[in-house]
C-alpha cells in the first residue's frame, strides 16, 4: 500500500532531476559560450581529437565501418558548411537564363554569404561525432570485418564527385564561401574632414 508520503515525494523527485538536468545544461552551455571566440583553438583541439581517433584505428586494426561512417558524416557537414543558406538554384525568378547570381555591380543588391551550417555548429558536430566514434571503437559489436581498401576507394570517389558538384555550383552562381581572399574595407576616420 502507498501512503501519503510516497505520493507527495514523487513530484519532488522529478523536480530534483529536472533541476539537476537544467544545471548540467547551463554548465554545458556556459562552456560552449566560453569556447565560441577561440576558433583556432577549437579546431586544433578537434583535429587533435581526430588524430587520436585515427591513431586508435591504425593501432587496433579494426572498426573500419565506424571510420567510414564518420568520414561520410564529416563530408556531409563540410558540404553543408560550404553551401549557402538560401540556395541560388532554388531562388530562380526567371529573368536570367543562367539563373540567379550574387551581385557583381554596385547597383545590384548586396546579399552576404550566409552558410547553411555555421562554423560553430560545424565544429561542434565534428567534435561530438568524433567523440562518439571514438567511444564506438571500444564496442566489439561495431568491429565488423571488412576489406578496408574498398571503403577508402568508396570514400575517395564519393568525396571527388561531391566536391566536383559543389565547385560547379559555386562557379555557376558565383559565390565564394571563404573570406580570406575577399576585399576588406577600412572604416573612414570621422576626424579627417574633406575640404
Amino acid at each position: 500500500m502507498m501512503d501519503g508520503n510516497d505520493i507527495a515525494s514523487e513530484p519532488s523527485r522529478r523536480g530534483i532531476i529536472s533541476q539537476g538536468w537544467t544545471r548540467i545544461s547551463q554548465i554545458y552551455q556556459g562552456l560552449l559560450d566560453k569556447w565560441t571566440p577561440h576558433t583556432k583553438s577549437r579546431w586544433v583541439a578537434s583535429i587533435l581529437l581526430l588524430a587520436i581517433f585515427v591513431l586508435r584505428i591504425c593501432l587496433k586494426q579494426g572498426w573500419y565501418i565506424v571510420t567510414y561512417a564518420l568520414g561520410i558524416y564529416h563530408l556531409n557537414l563540410f558540404i553543408a558548411f560550404l553551401t549557402p543558406k538560401i540556395d541560388p538554384a532554388m531562388d530562380f525568378d526567371g529573368d536570367d537564363e543562367n539563373g540567379p547570381a550574387l551581385p557583381t555591380r554596385s547597383t545590384e543588391e548586396f546579399r552576404p554569404f550566409i552558410r547553411r551550417l555555421p562554423e560553430f555548429k560545424f565544429w561542434l558536430s565534428v567534435t561530438k561525432s568524433t567523440i562518439i566514434g571514438f567511444f564506438c571503437t571500444f564496442i566489439d559489436a561495431f568491429n565488423i570485418p571488412v576489406f578496408w581498401p574498398i571503403l577508402v576507394m568508396y570514400f575517395i570517389t564519393l568525396f571527388c564527385i561531391t566536391m566536383k558538384r559543389q565547385i560547379k555550383h559555386m562557379i555557376k552562381y558565383r559565390y565564394l564561401p571563404f573570406t580570406h581572399s575577399k576585399p576588406k574595407y577600412r572604416t573612414v576616420d570621422p576626424a579627417v574632414s574633406v575640404n
